[in-house]
């Protein structure tokens, strides 16, 4: 498995197929189990969902047997592997914390964070764009 590919898969038009649906569906492509192997994290706003695995799986393999299941077309569902960003948004910020705090926090190993680069806070949002430095250069 390449460590450029991300572990995180994008269905995008789930708009037809309930969050329980797509979650069973991606168990019978994948033979892993959702909560224990894989989590899906619904985004309705944008009829989309993102699978992330925690079992270590070939993301390219599983994206094209998903996109030649029978179920799947008929549902007009579309997958691609997640792109691997440099930038993250973070929600529910409370508004007493400092631009620094957020830094710390997403620097930390422990979080599972790297070196930041940018930090931009929203507090009408409670929100903040956390922008990392790329460790492997341009890739």
């Amino acid at each position: 498995k390449s460590t450029a590919t991300s572990p995180s898969v994008v269905f995008e038009n789930i708009q037809g197929c309930t969050p329980k649906c797509l979650c069973m569906l991606l168990e019978n492509i994948s033979g892993l189990a959702v909560d224990e192997d894989f989590t899906v994290e619904v985004i309705p706003e944008i009829n989309a969902a993102v699978a992330t695995f925690t079992k270590s799986i070939d993301a390219e393999e599983f994206v094209k047997k998903c996109s030649q299941n029978k179920r799947v077309k008929e549902f007009k569902v579309t997958a691609r592997l997640l792109e691997l960003t440099q930038s993250i948004k973070a929600e529910n910020i409370p508004a007493s914390v400092s631009t620094d705090y957020i830094t710390v926090y997403f620097e930390s190993a422990r979080n599972g964070g790297g070196p930041v680069s940018d930090v931009q806070l929203f507090p009408e949002e409670n929100s903040a764009i956390i922008t990392f430095c790329d460790r492997k250069g341009n890739t």
